[in-house]
């Protein structure tokens, strides 16, 4: 009678194991057709294109003048500086506030965490403009610090790699916030209670427990950032007023003024 159940209990798990594999393949399914449609086919064909040359023939002429090009080679320089620097500043600023996020109550963090996302109510482009009106020569900033007097003449924080980098921080800061936070909150608060109760001083205890503890939830928000900002058009070209050249900025002009793709 036992072996009789087991095998009825093993051929409806079987079962029940089969139906939710359908279940999760005929959810894949859609995705994995959008994904090809949408990214891999474009994808794929840019880098097809650019082995072809400028008469229409197999070639390696758009790789060369990438690497024997001082411009190009500046611009990526350029572009992974600004991305790795606002990747830190993102981190010295983000991980404090997720961390004081954190430790307060659900309601209180829930409050703080409408702040965080309030920037993504708007639009980028608007927000960046924002910056360029306060950060401009006779902008609110120059204007407040020269009555105050601490400054004597106005401060250029625009059309430079300080403006490009204040607006990409404050762009790009959430994205670090939200997945650093919501591993931050899901630590199990014993441990730190272990390891208090074993004679280790806060700050020990935050070095070598709660920080460990959260790092995959700050690599996995430095990458965000980092890759983000490897991509980043709008507030380099607004910001960096055309003095500070970013990749994504140079492969727009050369498919709106050159119409290369094969280049881009």
């Amino acid at each position: 009678m036992s072996l009789t159940t087991n095998n009825i209990n093993q051929n409806e798990l079987r079962k029940l194991a089969a139906r939710e594999g359908y279940t999760f393949f005929g959810l894949t399914v859609p995705y994995l057709i959008m994904v090809t449609a949408l990214i891999a086919i474009p994808v794929g064909w840019l880098f097809y294109l650019s082995f072809i040359g400028r008469d229409g023939t197999f070639s390696f002429e758009n790789y060369e003048r990438m690497w024997k090009s001082k411009a190009y080679i500046k611009i990526f320089i350029t572009t992974f500086k600004i991305s790795i620097l606002t990747t830190i500043i993102c981190a010295a600023i983000g991980y404090p506030l997720a961390y004081f996020m954190s430790q307060l109550s659900r309601k209180w963090a829930n409050i703080c965490m409408i702040g965080v996302l309030i920037p993504f109510w708007t639009s980028l482009l608007v927000r960046t403009y924002a910056w360029l009106v306060l950060l401009q020569k006779k902008g609110l900033l120059n204007n407040i610090a020269i009555d105050m007097g601490l400054i004597s003449e106005p401060i250029k924080f625009v059309h430079n790699t300080t403006g490009t980098l204040i607006g990409m921080v404050h762009i790009m800061l959430p994205f670090l916030i939200l997945p650093l936070y919501a591993n931050m909150r899901a630590i199990d608060r014993d441990c730190m209670k272990a390891a208090s109760s074993l004679g280790a001083t806060p700050s020990r205890a935050f070095w070598t427990v709660f920080l460990p503890l959260s790092l995959p939830g700050l690599l996995a928000g430095l990458l965000i950032v980092f890759v983000l900002c490897l991509g980043f058009y709008v507030t380099p070209a607004i910001l960096g007023g055309g003095k500070v050249i970013m990749a994504a900025m140079k492969i727009s002009s050369n498919i709106e003024l050159y119409f290369s793709w094969g280049a881009a």
